[in-house]
């Protein structure tokens, strides 16, 4: 979600919903990464055909690029490819190839601020003066009226402000600027905001921003670092870091793309350091790694059960958000969506210069599911509720095919 999975696009890392044309595409290929157990084939079987189907469905309302990987309960892992890795060679997309994770870098900040929060080195119910003091405030904003657990359930009534790309000449000279998280928070303070703590709802980046600040605040060490130390090494997550200022991805990966204006052609977007660095977004993984990721967290290997409970206590989401993620529920730095054949998952969503991408484990954290899509076009409100609805089947059904069964069980 860029860094707001379901915003009308205004700038390239806060909408999810954004950015390059619909593309015909096609080799499109499926493969396991791991062997099948011998009581499975079949199973394996429905499941590559139904995520294969869902992949090129996504290919065909407008990215350019699909990976998407399945962990099963016992701990294999289905893949899908489609579409291209780059519209020049049109080599075929890396089944684990390197993408900006965008907001559902979010996630990985409330995890750490809850493990703090669980080694009482700071509260939920902390304002956030107590960190920040003075930071938030002017123009109707009061650092002492919002808490630390308003701001990982978007909640605080913080306003986003944030630098976008006019144009493709602007991106061009803009997109090695970087942007330290007091200049976002300073954008953020000349706004009033949105509504008081906790009488309504709307998706804050800044509020994750200053998440970052007081993750620094209580430890010394920047958020990033306590992610790697708390997060990343400890569940062998070789592929998930922080690039700082670094505008490049590591290979492999796809290109993304965005087009500006209507009538210009596409934009190679993929090497830019971008605003969202600073703890509302700013990672980079892959398929494998968040699949790994969000399955610790759910099985309770990250936080302790009072910390989950806190995390998992949800509240509803805005009427906009909804629209483009029906029955969603916002928990701290998490979201919960209803399955089609009964129960909820928990997920987040992100996007960021034409990536979307999209992660969902089941309540007892056994079986996951990640999708990357890159060069990913909505130009209308129409565009992105199209490549919403695909991206959500894709979900729905990787969670619930079970080997009993054809297809999802649809109630």
């Amino acid at each position: 979600m860029t860094t707001s999975p379901m915003r009308a696009p205004r700038r390239r890392h806060r909408s999810v919903r954004q950015n390059v044309t619909l593309a015909a595409v096609a080799a499109v290929t499926l493969s396991t990464g791991a062997p099948a157990a011998p009581a499975a084939p079949q199973y394996d079987d429905r499941l590559r055909i139904r995520l294969q189907r869902d992949a090129d469905a996504l290919t065909a309302v407008g990215a350019t690029g699909v990976q998407a990987r399945v962990v099963t309960s016992d701990g294999r892992n289905l893949t899908a490819v489609g579409g291209v890795a780059d519209l020049t060679g049109r080599q075929p997309v890396p089944r684990n190839g390197y993408f900006r994770i965008a907001s559902i870098t979010k996630t990985f900040v409330a995890t750490v601020t809850l493990q703090l929060a669980g080694e009482n080195r700071l509260s939920l119910d902390d304002p956030v003066d107590r960190w920040l003091p003075g930071v938030v405030s002017g123009n109707g904003n009061d650092g002492r009226a919002i808490t630390v657990r308003q701001l990982l359930r978007h909640t605080s009534g913080i306003h986003d402000d944030y630098p976008d790309y006019t144009s493709a000449e602007d991106f061009r000279q803009h997109r090695s600027d970087a942007y330290t998280p007091e200049q976002i928070v300073a954008r953020a303070m000349a706004h009033g905001p949105d509504f008081d703590p906790d009488t309504g709802w709307n998706y804050s980046n800044t509020g994750y921003v200053l998440l970052g600040m007081i993750i620094e605040r209580v430890t010394g060490r920047p958020w990033h670092e306590e992610v790697g130390d708390r997060i990343v090494r400890p569940l062998g997550l070789d592929h998930t870091f922080h690039p700082g200022t670094s505008p490049t991805l590591p290979r492999p990966h796809a290109e993304t793309y965005q087009r500006f204006a209507a009538g210009e052609p596409l934009v190679d977007v993929t090497e830019q350091v971008g605003s969202g660095t600073n703890g509302e977004a700013g990672l980079v993984s892959t398929t494998a790694d968040l699949d790994r990721f969000f399955g610790a967290l759910l099985g309770g290997r990250l936080l302790a059960p009072a910390q989950l409970a806190e995390m998992t206590r949800t509240v509803e989401v805005g009427e906009k958000f909804e629209r483009f993620m029906p029955g969603a529920r916002a928990g701290l730095g998490i979201f919960s969506r209803r399955l089609s054949c009964g129960g909820e998952y928990w997920g987040h969503e992100g996007g960021d210069a034409g990536w979307i991408s999209t992660a969902g484990v089941t309540a007892d954290g056994r079986r996951s599911v990640t999708v990357s899509l890159s060069g990913v076009q909505a130009a209308t409100d129409g565009d992105v509720l199209r490549v919403a609805e695909a991206e959500n089947r894709l979900v729905d059904d990787a969670l619930c095919t079970s080997p009993k069964a054809a297809g999802p069980q649809r109630r």
